[in-house]
């Protein structure tokens, strides 16, 4: 007997269970209604943070053509670590990657695309050698295009080892976390929910690769780590809000340096 799908399952993975599972089916649809007086709160804060960065507003190269952009886009890994990123370059990063760029009414739009609008992608920064920023951890807030401080110090070399030894995140002049908060998603999405937010994390690495291209940074996404390292130092649960995806970001190494 053949199940809908493909053939007679026989000890899948889990990865094969959940392309199945999550599939839509025309008389699967309905039977679903939103919960408009329980959706998650569209964006997250810490009231306890240590203080507040606002951003400048971000800025833009006019000699940057996107074609030429695309065309020189390349995952780089070795990193000048000596150098320090300006407060403005990370700026139009944060922005080109999460920021708000349009809004109506309660919603607001952004420079990426998300599944329904619902935005669940949140994003970390590991700063060690940004001007003007204390070497710790951060949160941006993109409808208040500020950084809340949440943890003090230096964590690329830990961040490193939970990139599964990738050095270059203990050299990069910053590195990018983002977590998905699921819930935001699955309120509309259910198990599908799953498969959009990493399409949505995907889309915003992108406009980082894009824009650091721009800027002449060098830019490497990493989707190899250790899940539970990463979200113990982000002080996340794993499972309500989880880590997905990170970006190590920083000006690259001189050739034969």
């Amino acid at each position: 007997m053949k199940e809908r799908g493909g053939e007679q399952k026989k000890q899948q993975g889990i990865g094969e269970r959940f392309q199945e599972e999550t599939k839509y089916y025309p008389d699967r649809m309905g039977g679903h209604f939103l919960d408009w007086e329980h959706m998650p709160e569209r964006y997250k804060s810490y009231p306890n943070a240590a203080s507040r960065i606002k951003l400048p507003e971000a800025k833009f190269s006019e000699n940057a053509d996107l074609w030429n952009v695309i065309l020189k886009r390349r995952s780089v890994r070795r990193y000048a670590p000596e150098l320090t990123l300006s407060m403005d370059i990370l700026s139009a990063l944060l922005w080109a990657s999460q920021g708000i760029t349009a809004e109506a009414g309660d919603f607001q739009f952004r420079t990426v695309p998300s599944a329904g609008a619902l935005y669940p992608i949140e994003t970390y920064l590991m700063a060690r050698a940004v001007d003007g920023l204390e070497q710790g951890i951060y949160h941006f807030r993109p409808y208040a295009f500020d950084l809340e401080f949440i943890k003090p110090g230096d964590f690329s070399q830990s961040l490193a080892q939970a990139a599964l030894g990738q050095n270059m995140v203990a050299n990069a002049q910053v590195t990018f976390l983002w977590t998905a908060i699921v819930e935001r998603s699955k309120w509309k999405y259910r198990q599908r929910a799953y498969r959009y937010i990493y399409l949505d994390a995907g889309h915003i690495a992108q406009n980082l690769y894009l824009a650091g291209t721009a800027a002449g940074l060098g830019i490497c996404g990493i989707g190899a780590l250790y899940d539970e390292a990463v979200n113990s130092l982000l002080g996340v649960d794993g499972i309500e809000e989880t880590v997905l995806y990170m970006a190590s970001a920083g000006w690259p190494a001189k050739p034969g340096s």
